[in-house]
């Protein structure tokens, strides 16, 4: 067993392994650590923990410290240092009328040595720009050409998908793409919808190419001579993902159906001659889907239920509110139940059965007598609300 501990460099997804030699870190601090090309500012990813020794790749870089302040500000002058020399290079290329893209500048952590990443469609020849940056910076300079992949895995991104770039993320290597994949999966051509911000094929046309190999080797080929429940046809279409197949039926070639894989019994695969074909008399068996709710489904059910519940509730509640539903008894004695007619029995309009009590008499006050009206007046009129309007009845009447 080796004990290692797992560091991520700036830029980078990829994890590698060093040797700790006794020293204890965390996920998530920061160390330095000794590379190929000296001492490096890192981050940890995995502490420490022990792997079989066939994991790794003996010899393990050694792990120099753990850092400290001073060392977070040492990189932190270097990030400053990158900045200015992005500028400076960027206008010797323009002075020296180089054909070169400058992507990036990384500065190593003791100030040594400073690499820019450039892209160019063909080979440069910039061995006077090299001395001229190493004249200015006093350090080892070193031009490195780099591929569009690269570039979009070092500035980074979004994708068409809305997540970061899966080269940028997590990818270690480039996964080989081809336009094959693409056929395969039934996509679209067009270079729009299959390429990426970097201008290739998307990497992630590699991540289900298993499945669809494996699905394309169990569905039949497209032109297909098939056998169905309702007799002979030949596919035109062949849905890989939910594993069916359109087939245009002999007896009816106007209405095409869709049949699943197990309902078809495969005479000829591909194209051909249907010559020396015999047709079994027996026809395959519909398919019958599993009548097995999904979580989602049974979800939905019982949201549904719920809403219906509530619905029932509610009208209840106003049903009995609009008719005068009984309220609880607060005083000890409970009310008499009414031998009324049922409840919707009677209509708007009837006459209720039961007796009305006599009511005395009340004395009528005296009307007020109204002034007469002078010569030359105009007759005025009662307001009545507009219902003697309405109901077409007559003005009132004044005496002249």
């Amino acid at each position: 067993m080796t004990e290692i501990i797992g560091i991520r460099f700036r830029g980078g997804p990829k994890e590698y392994y060093f040797d700790p030699r006794g020293i204890t870190v965390e996920p998530g601090q920061y160390v330095i650590v000794e590379t190929a090309s000296g001492q490096e500012y890192a981050r940890c990813v995995t502490g420490n923990r022990e792997v079989e020794d066939s994991e790794v790749v003996q010899p393990l870089r050694a792990l120099l410290r753990v850092a400290t302040e001073n060392d977070k500000r040492t990189w932190e002058l270097n990030r400053e240092r990158e900045k200015d020399a992005m500028r400076v290079c960027q206008k010797k290329i323009l002075q020296h009328g180089l054909d070169m893209k400058l992507v990036r500048v990384d500065c190593n952590f003791d100030g040594s040595k400073i690499i820019f990443y450039f892209t160019s469609e063909g080979r440069v020849d910039f061995r006077a720009l090299v001395r001229d940056l190493a004249a200015e910076f006093r350090a080892r300079i070193e031009l490195r050409q780099i591929g569009v992949r690269d570039e979009a895995k070092l500035l980074g991104g979004i994708g068409i998908c809305g997540r970061p770039f899966c080269c940028a993320e997590f990818l270690d290597d480039f996964i080989p793409v081809s336009i094959k994949m693409a056929k395969t999966q039934n996509l679209s051509l067009n270079p729009t919808k299959i390429s990426g911000t970097c201008g290739r094929l998307m990497c992630c046309l590699k991540y289900e190419q298993d499945a669809y190999e494996d699905a394309v080797r169990r569905c039949p080929k497209q032109d297909s001579f098939v056998l169905t429940p309702d007799g002979t046809g030949n596919i035109t279409n062949v849905d890989l993902l939910r594993e069916q197949s359109v087939v245009r039926l002999d007896d009816a070639p106007e209405a095409p159906k869709r049949y699943h894989n197990c309902e078809l019994n495969v005479l000829r695969n591909g194209k051909g001659s249907r010559e020396g074909i015999v047709i079994p008399r027996e026809r395959p068996e519909r398919y019958r889907a599993p009548e097995e709710d999904t979580p989602f489904e049974e979800a939905l059910a019982f949201l549904s239920d719920e809403d219906d519940e509530d619905k029932r509730r509610s009208r209840r509640g106003g049903r009995g509110r609009r008719r005068g539903a009984e309220k609880p008894d607060t005083a000890p004695e409970k009310a008499a139940p009414k031998a009324d007619k049922p409840r919707g029995e009677r209509r708007r309009g009837e006459k209720s059965d039961k007796p009305k009590a006599d009511k005395p008499d009340k004395p009528k006050a005296p009307k007020a007598e109204q002034p007469k009206a002078e010569e030359g007046d105009k007759p005025r009129r009662r307001h009545r609300g507009g219902r003697g309007h309405r109901r077409g009845g007559d003005a009132p009447k004044t005496e002249a």
